[in-house]
């Protein structure tokens, strides 16, 4: 009984040691992304320009979104009433993509049918050109975090067995484990900011979609109103 007893405590202490051992051993976020070497220094960079440019262009495209419901109906009784005047501050008051077709439309009220069609669109190509501005570089941001992080784990890998190759004697499996957890380390920062950058670029390239659906719905809609007048 007096065994067991004695068995039991140690038993308890060498737990006890263990868990004390694990805890002082913990790493945490930040100590994890310092270990991770130079590389994580372009990783950081572009994490940052991701989160700019998406905060950025959610704001764009939010005001872009944002043509009051009732303005078409405004234009059509200001335009088939002869206020054309009227219905170009109406639409300069908006500031928006839609707001600006429809301007123009207005201001070429008089021109041929074909004339007023080529110049929204020319206009709406400049508003598309806007909305869009910067999604490419977000989409490089996707692409380039990945293989930066893959560069910096296999320079981290290389770095690891030239030390690993200049030990005399038995390789430590501390010095092992050390070496290729600290060259992993990029690889998932590397991930992580593509997988931000990636799922970003994809909302704000379907935000763009509708907007410019919803201005090509207006735009026919105002060649529509100019044939019927």
């Amino acid at each position: 009984m007096i065994l067991l007893q004695t068995l039991s405590t140690d038993t308890i202490s060498a737990a006890d040691s263990l868990a004390m051992g694990a805890t002082n051993n913990d790493i945490g976020l930040l100590d994890l992304l310092i270990k991770g070497g130079y590389m994580m220094v372009p990783l950081y960079l572009l994490f940052i320009l991701a989160i700019f440019i998406f905060v950025e262009r959610l704001i764009t495209l939010n005001k872009a979104s944002t043509t009051s419901s009732h303005l078409m109906d405004q234009v059509k009784v200001l335009v088939q009433s002869g206020q054309t005047e009227k219905a170009k501050i109406l639409c300069a008051g908006e500031h928006t993509p839609v707001a600006n077709m429809i301007a123009k439309g207005v201001e070429r009220i008089g021109s041929p049918l074909k004339n007023i069609e080529v110049a929204i669109e020319n206009v709406g190509k400049i508003e598309i050109y806007k909305l869009e501005k910067n999604l490419n570089l977000l989409a490089t941001v996707s692409g380039a975090a990945p293989m930066i992080g893959f560069l910096g784990t296999v320079a981290g890998m290389i770095q690891a067995f030239i030390a690993i190759a200049q030990e005399e004697g038995m390789v430590s499996p501390k010095l092992l484990s050390e070496g290729i957890y600290e060259a992993m380390i990029t690889t998932a920062a590397g991930l992580v900011v593509g997988i931000i950058a990636y799922l970003g670029y994809n909302f704000l390239v379907s935000k763009v979609s509708k907007l410019v659906h919803n201005m090509e719905y207006s735009s026919i809609e105002f060649i529509d109103l100019l044939q019927d007048k």
